[in-house]
């Protein structure tokens, strides 16, 4: 396959997922903003425009984070490449050169999901009350169309290594940043409040009721251990980076187990710490620290994908890495402490 193509169909199933991962915050947000104390209502929106890295973007253009502010921002402001109306349309255009490749139904229901959106931007102020679980489920029905319509094959393989890629670091986005902005006073640490974000992490991952039948109770370490170390939640990270490794060896012709090249060689690094790792030594080590960490492994891991797969000349159609955040050293020792005492 010409790395050209390739590209265009890894670019084209990333922008997919963050599309979906953008409308899954914004939803779950919106919802916690009717159980959430109203003193805190004003920061809530905070920690979605710092999930895709544009703090500066949006401060200069917007100043204060509100709800209309960010939701705009979010979902359908053009000029941010992050915003949902942004990644359906790069989707698309990766898809419109990469047809001879991809089904029709596959094209179809991209089309249909890029309608729906701009339909929607088109008078924004009436925004239907389901529009984000409709891009959540536009987005299912489109991978759905992908695996039952599409030869698993090297492009499948490029398509679903793109979203789990960008899968695995939207999951450690909204772990590290929902937790960190929504909760910064350390007294609330094990109060109602405590749980209500922790409840609200697990939705935006649709993972609550399967953390339910896993671990019972909400509890921080729990939900750590499930989103990050499970192997067989979809979501996880680790589930992820397991099925991202697959591809690559597939694409790359190679036996599983085996580090030939550079991309397999970092994804199997990182996918090594994960299947060796102690939620309590996370948890102990700081939570912050470890994610922000992961997530410039994850970063790592793209970069040689792209060396290894798509070095050849191309023009890729706005691509974005976007960088970890970067945030002030959480007191993660004082908040451990404040964790453990929770019976």
């Amino acid at each position: 396959m010409l790395s050209r193509v390739a590209d265009s169909i890894y670019w084209m199933s990333r922008y997919i997922e963050r599309a979906e991962n953008v409308a899954r915050f914004v939803e779950v947000n919106q919802n916690l903003m009717l159980d959430f104390p109203v003193e805190s209502i004003g920061h809530q929106w905070r920690p979605l425009v710092a999930t895709t890295g544009d703090q500066v973007q949006f401060a200069a253009r917007y100043g204060e984070p509100s709800r209309e502010n960010v939701l705009e921002f979010l979902t359908f402001d053009r000029r941010s490449a992050n915003s949902i109306i942004s990644c359906l349309s790069a989707a698309r255009e990766n898809a419109r050169v990469t047809r001879e490749i991809i089904t029709s139904t596959m094209w179809e229901q991209l089309n249909t999901f890029y309608l729906l959106v701009h339909a929607a931007a088109a008078d924004h102020r009436v925004l239907p009350d389901d529009f984000f679980a409709r891009v959540r489920a536009a987005s299912h029905l489109f991978t759905g169309i992908t695996d039952a319509t599409m030869s698993h094959g090297e492009a499948w393989h490029f398509c679903r290594l793109g979203r789990q890629l960008e899968r695995a670091d939207k999951t450690t986005r909204i772990l590290d940043l929902k937790y960190y902005f929504l909760l910064p006073a350390l007294d609330e640490v094990g109060t109602p409040v405590d749980d209500l974000v922790w409840t609200a992490v697990l939705r935006s991952a649709s993972a609550l009721e399967m953390y339910r039948k896993r671990h019972g109770r909400i509890a921080p370490d729990g939900v750590v251990d499930f989103l990050v170390l499970d192997r067989e939640f979809p979501r996880a990270v680790h589930h992820c980076l397991i099925a991202a490794e697959d591809s690559v060896h597939a694409i790359a012709g190679t036996p599983s187990g085996t580090f030939r090249n550079l991309a397999e060689q970092r994804l199997g690094q990182v996918r090594s710490e994960l299947a060796y790792a102690a939620v309590e030594d996370i948890i102990a080590g700081g939570l912050h620290q470890f994610l922000d960490g992961l997530q410039a492994k994850l970063n790592s891991a793209g970069s040689a994908i792209r060396t290894v797969f798509f070095a050849a000349p191309a023009t890729p159609i706005a691509p974005v890495d976007v960088p970890a955040p970067e945030m002030a050293p959480r007191p993660s020792g004082q908040v451990q402490a404040a964790w453990s005492a929770r019976e």
